[in-house]
């Protein structure tokens, strides 16, 4: 949950659909369902990320009350067992390793916003919170929810703000149908991407895994189609200027101020340039894979290559979340994935007696 709690914004709502966003247990027990039972609180749609952090680890204390909290610093393999190296000195061995580490190291950075300083630049994984910006002039780059929400939030915060995203208009998703939904979208509810055939597919990663990569790759496209936002968002976003078809040429910090050129010619002066530019996976990013173990992967462009049950050309090493969805489809890159990951990996680690993976949910 630390993705969740520490590097997005407080007041941001889930664009997940509630029945999308229960977490995978065996028993079904700890579902947002059984959650809203125990401790009382009213249902509302969208989700607010504050309620689902609460759910996050109401799951854990009842689901893995033996957490441990503490940071590995470096994985390694020697050909037969993996040694980890704990921030506080200890080192353990395993058979098996499972990195579920999350999305933030792979944060992207467009190459020309590289150069300058976090207090000029910075991304929208970088901030807990928005408030801080309140009274200062920001430019927020993407067309997506990320973006259109992180502007919303700005502009409730006090900031001066405007977007500009590269495409060549603000796309925003179609009214949710509720829980009320037709036979043919049961599977676009439970896991909230797709539409009426693709979402079948997506719901079903094994199958998806197996599909040849000319289709594989187009299926994903459908399933995470361009940028949009929620149609919620529109009215929040009345003082925003949106500005579609335009990307930031170049920058120039001028008195602790960022002159930002556009490909159109003109400029904007402003004090912060907010990236909302989204996520490229790549495991190198995780700095606790140790350099030698990193060359034992097939990845393709940073994205490892994945076998049944999520398992890396390392015998024993699996990759579930973001970093499985090129093999496994982008179900995975969501809460609803969780349902056949766990089932999938469980399955390679005890054998047959583990439930079949099936649709995802």
């Amino acid at each position: 949950m630390e993705s969740w709690e520490r590097h997005m914004p407080d007041r941001m709502l889930l664009r997940s659909r509630w029945h999308a966003s229960h977490i995978a247990n065996p028993n079904r027990n700890l579902t947002l369902d059984r959650f809203r039972e125990a401790t009382g609180f009213e249902r509302r749609d969208p989700t607010p990320i504050g309620r689902f952090i609460e759910y996050g680890r109401w799951f854990q204390q009842h689901g893995v009350p033996e957490l441990e909290q503490r940071r590995v610093e470096r994985l390694t393999h020697d050909g037969r067992t993996f040694q980890l190296e704990l921030a506080d000195g200890e080192r353990l061995e395993a058979n098996r390793v499972v990195v579920a580490a999350g999305i933030v190291p792979f944060a992207w950075r467009p190459p020309e916003f590289s150069e300058l300083p976090p207090e000029l630049v910075s991304h929208t994984a970088d901030h807990s919170s928005l408030d801080p910006f309140a009274g200062r002039r920001v430019l927020v780059v993407g067309g997506g929810q990320s973006a259109l929400e992180s502007a919303a939030l700005l502009a409730e915060a006090g900031a001066d703000v405007r977007l500009v995203a590269r495409r060549p208009r603000i796309v925003w998703l179609a009214e949710d149908y509720g829980d009320d939904v037709p036979r043919t979208m049961y599977a676009y509810a439970r896991i909230g991407i797709g539409g009426t055939r693709s979402s079948w597919v997506a719901a079903r990663p094994e199958l998806f895994r197996h599909l040849p990569m000319p289709l594989r790759e187009p299926l994903a496209r459908r399933c995470a189609p361009p940028p949009a936002g929620a149609s919620w968002l529109q009215p929040r976003l009345a003082n925003v200027d949106l500005t579609a078809g335009r990307s930031v040429r170049s920058l120039a910090a001028r008195n602790e101020h960022l002159e930002v050129r556009f490909d159109d010619g003109k400029t904007d002066d402003v004090d912060h340039v907010l990236l909302a530019t989204g996520y490229k996976i790549d495991v190198g990013r995780y700095r606790f894979l140790d350099e030698s173990l990193l060359r034992k992967i097939r990845a393709v462009e940073g994205r490892p290559v994945l076998g049944a049950g999520l398992e890396s050309s390392v015998p024993g090493l699996h990759f579930v979340g973001a970093s499985a969805s090129p093999t496994f489809g982008p179900v995975m890159r969501f809460v609803a994935g969780t349902w056949a990951a766990a089932r999938a990996v469980t399955r390679e680690i005890v054998g047959p007696p583990a439930p079949r993976t099936g649709f995802s949910w």
